[in-house]
């Protein structure tokens, strides 16, 4: 024995393993290409998104001396094993999950051998595609900044994302999220972040803006199934503040005061004025425009207006001057400025504070009561109130403020120079309510304005106030929903209401009431709002289950508001469900179902639903079903013939006494029995054609058959008429001169037949088949052959000439015979009685209806002749 390697292919490896005493040939893969599901797996190519435990592949080779063969498979060191293989089947089986974007080929070595050689080849599986990666941002979530005078329709930015699927899959497009509300576009295909045609930003209203970016791409086969994969990111928009808006002063207006005492150099007062662009404020540069005499400068930095000499050489007691403040851009030149006016007063030394005064003299309390929400603007003439501050010129000027809960009152003058009266007017009328405050207390505060002192002075005033009728009453809910059973008594409690008045005394007193079309059957407790049934009230959710109707709530000035009350009744079991007869006789014939129905007097189901049930049948119990739902009684499904009736019930009557239940659902549950006799009768069809097929059809519907009739006869008698009428007009043209002639009627055949419709429903089973016919006949005797074999004996008389008789009625039924069941007219019967001889006019159906007389009587014939074989 020797161990022989032979190099078969390019990195294939032929293991053959020799014997001198005997040849062996090494078995062979077979090589059925790329698009092969076995074979030797070269070049097989695999989706990403097989499911692991798959069957991918079959392995498939052969031994040239036809020995049974074993596969193998293995992976490279270090390599994953992503599949497995059955050594004797050859099936390989996905065992790890594939990811095309971490590895897209898999190197495999596929074996096979006959248990003396083996022959090993490396293969290559390839990985395919599947949508199963999103796109991936690349330079996002950013922050970027954009100048607010940037123009319409610029980019501002390129959004990138990267889907490492290939293919549809792996195209990304590009959308923003609420596009209508946003001042961007993107354009979907380049990513490119536009600020929208028509659009600017504005720094000074909206700083940031967050624009959400949502990469889709095109979509792709995952798993068997379409699938569009997307993801999102923020591009946070910082807007730049742009050099566009003038600077502007802060807490104008100015005012400045020199005192009697100051000293060259003094600081007077001190402008601040800012750029109006925030984002990005420019140095502000100040300077005097005019009015400033040459007695004051300002500080070009900061605003700070001094004195330049002593105050007895100002030659003014007041100073009107205009202050420039100028932006200064980075190169230091002059840009946009704004101009405000500083008001300087000489005045002298300040020694009084401010002063409140009353009618008495100096007073720091006042008091008034008045009724609750006054009308706004009013003023509030009980507070008499003075204040005075003695010193002159800026040093007696000072401010009033207001200080106490909300906004209600407000106080006039505001700025106070020397002496005033002051006046408190209303400014919140609703918020003044009794009902949340009782009284209200404030602070009168006066404080001088520009003194180095700042003296001040502060008085109470305390206001009662007096409640009035200003709240209708509230209901606890706008509307209420009560249930009652049907079966309450008169008197019984439905619901209860409530309302509530915060006025103060009589004026929070209540009184409810109801009205509307639903009311009548209920009462209502004015003062406790408890709504009940009328005594004689008698409640049927059969008559009626839904009640709505309105409350009233009246406080004693007739203020009111009004809630909806919504009462059901609810339904209670208390019908139980009812046959139209107890007693129901129904007729069934073979493979069609018959139905009978009760019903349930009761307002709602499950107490109105109702199941049907047989619960026993004479004289066999085994041959009906009942549909428990619409109560349709069928035979079983096995019979088909009134023969296999016969064979299983041993009798020969086809009548059958069944005892139905109706059982309603509700608890508890009702029901009710009747007996339903049926008869079983076998359909018979006439041959007379389409016209015969169309009545039997139509048995049941005689109004569709008269119609159609009348539509028939219509229609001759329109083309009557018409040809008439061309006759007449041709002869009138030609001028043509019609001889007179006689007119001599053909006496008409002595025996015409009239056959009334045979599927109208008779008023007895004996008309439901009767022919008129003009001349007494010879009498024929028929038998009725659907009398379910109960009579055997045939009386039948055939004159000697063949004229068309019409059949005698049927024998009288047999006398009642205790044990056996009584006589029963059939569900298709035939009846022929004679007719006074009269003289009928001539009818279109006369043929149509001798054919069907006819066929009748050879059915009746056919029917007979194979009783008796």
């Amino acid at each position: 024995m020797k161990n022989v390697k032979i190099l078969h292919l390019p990195q294939l490896f032929v293991f053959v393993q020799a014997c001198f005493a005997q040849a062996d040939f090494a078995p062979y893969f077979y090589d059925n290409g790329p698009y092969s599901h076995n074979g030797n797996l070269a070049l097989f190519s695999l989706s990403e998104d097989t499911p692991v435990g798959t069957q991918i592949y079959c392995l498939n080779g052969t031994d040239p001396e036809g020995q049974e063969v074993r596969y193998g498979l293995s992976f490279d060191p270090g390599s994953k094993e992503f599949f497995r293989v059955d050594p004797i089947s050859g099936n390989i089986t996905l065992v790890e999950k594939l990811d095309r974007e971490k590895q897209d080929s898999i190197d495999v070595l596929v074996s096979i051998t006959d248990g003396r050689s083996k022959v090993v080849e490396r293969v290559t599986v390839f990985v395919m595609d599947a949508n199963d990666e999103k796109p991936d941002f690349q330079n996002m979530p950013a922050i970027i900044d954009v100048l607010e005078t940037t123009e319409s329709g610029s980019s501002i930015y390129k959004v990138e994302a990267v889907d490492r699927d290939t293919g549809s899959g792996g195209s990304v497009t590009y959308y923003l999220q609420n596009p209508q509300s946003t001042l961007f576009a993107i354009d979907r295909h380049s990513g490119v972040l536009r600020i929208k045609s028509g659009q600017m930003l504005d720094y000074e209203k909206t700083k940031t803006h967050f624009v959400t970016v949502i990469a889709k791409d095109g979509g792709g086969n995952f798993n068997g199934k379409e699938q569009f994969l997307s993801s999102s990111a923020t591009l946070t928009v910082n807007v730049m503040d742009a050099q566009d808006t003038p600077p502007s002063f802060i807490g104008t207006p100015y005012f400045g005061y020199v005192y009697e005492v100051s000293v060259p150099g003094s600081e007077i007062f001190t402008v601040v004025a800012k750029d109006g662009d925030v984002g990005n404020p420019n140095p502000i540069r100040y300077s005097f425009d005019d009015g400033d005499d040459g007695v004051f400068s300002i500080n070009k930095t900061n605003g700070s207006i001094t004195l330049l000499t002593l105050p007895i050489y100002l030659k003014r007691e007041v100073f009107n001057i205009k202050v420039r403040a100028s932006e200064v851009s980075p190169e230091g030149r002059l840009m946009d400025y704004g101009v405000t006016t500083v008001v300087i007063r000489v005045v002298d030394l300040n020694n009084n504070p401010p002063t409140f005064y009353g009618e008495n003299g100096p007073q720091n309390m006042f008091e008034l009561t008045m009724y609750e929400h006054p009308p706004e603007g009013e003023i509030l003439r009980g507070l008499k109130i003075t204040v005075n501050d003695s010193d002159q010129g800026a040093n007696a000027k000072f401010n009033l403020r207001l200080i106490g809960p909300g906004r209600m009152l407000r106080v006039v003058p505001q700025t106070v120079l020397n002496e005033a009266q002051v006046t408190i007017l209303v400014e919140d009328s609703a918020a003044m309510d009794y009902e949340k405050h009782h009284f209200l207390t404030y602070k009168l505060l006066a404080v001088e304005i520009d003194t180095p002192e700042r003296f001040s002075a502060t008085a109470d005033i305390v206001i009662h106030l007096l409640d009035t009728n200003d709240n209708a009453p509230k209901f606890s809910s706008d509307y209420y929903i009560a249930r009652i059973p049907e079966n309450s008594p008169g008197g019984s409690n439905v619901v209860s209401v409530t309302a509530t008045d915060p006025d103060s005394g009589t004026w929070g007193e209540v009184k409810y009431s109801i009205y509307g079309s639903g009311a009548d059957l209920f009462l209502i407790q004015s003062a406790s709002g408890i709504i009940y049934t009328q005594p004689w009230a008698s409640l049927d959710a059969e008559v009626r289950s839904k009640y709505n109707f309105y409350v009233k709530a009246e406080d004693t000035e007739g203020k009111y508001s009004l809630a909806e009350v919504f009462v059901t009744v609810l339904d209670l079991n208390d019908h139980p469900p009812a046959f139209n007869d107890n007693f129901l006789e129904k007729t069934m014939v073979i493979g069609a179902p018959v139905k009978i129905e009760a019903v349930d007097d009761d307002a709602e189901v499950p107490n109105n639903v109702i199941e049907y049930a047989i619960m026993k049948a004479e004289p066999d119990n085994n041959i009906f079903d009942i549909n428990a739902d619409t109560g349709e009684i069928m035979l079983k499904s096995y019979i088909k013939s009134m023969a296999i009736i016969q064979n299983i019930t041993k009798q020969r009557d086809f009548t059958w006494s069944l005892v139905v239940q109706a059982r309603d659902r509700g608890q508890p549950s009702f029901s009710t029995t009747a007996v339903v006799k049926i008869d079983i009768t076998e359909a018979t069809q006439l041959n007379g054609g389409p016209l015969g097929s169309f009545l039997m059809q139509s048995r049941n519907k005689p109004l569709q058959i008269l119609g159609i009739l009348a539509g028939v006869i219509s229609l001759m008698v329109i083309v009557t008429v018409i040809i008439s009428t061309a006759t007449f007009m041709r002869n009138k043209k030609s001028n043509r001169i019609l001889p007179n002639r006689r007119v001599r009627r053909r006496p008409r055949k002595p025996h015409t037949w009239n056959l009334k419709n045979p599927f109208k429903t008779p008023e007895t089973p004996g008309e439901k088949f009767r022919v008129e016919e003009v001349e007494q006949e010879p009498e024929v005797i028929v038998e009725n052959v659907n009398y379910n074999n109960n009579i055997s004996n045939v009386a039948r008389h055939w004159p000697p000439p063949p004229p068309p008789c019409a059949p005698s009625l049927p024998p009288p039924p047999p006398p009642y015979i205790p044990g056996e069941r009584q006589w029963v007219v059939p569900t298709i019967s035939a009846t022929v009685a004679p007719k006074p001889k009269r003289k009928p006019g001539i009818n279109s159906q006369d043929t149509v209806n001798k054919a069907l007389v006819s066929e009748l009587k050879m059915k009746l014939e056919q029917k007979r002749m194979l009783k008796h074989q």
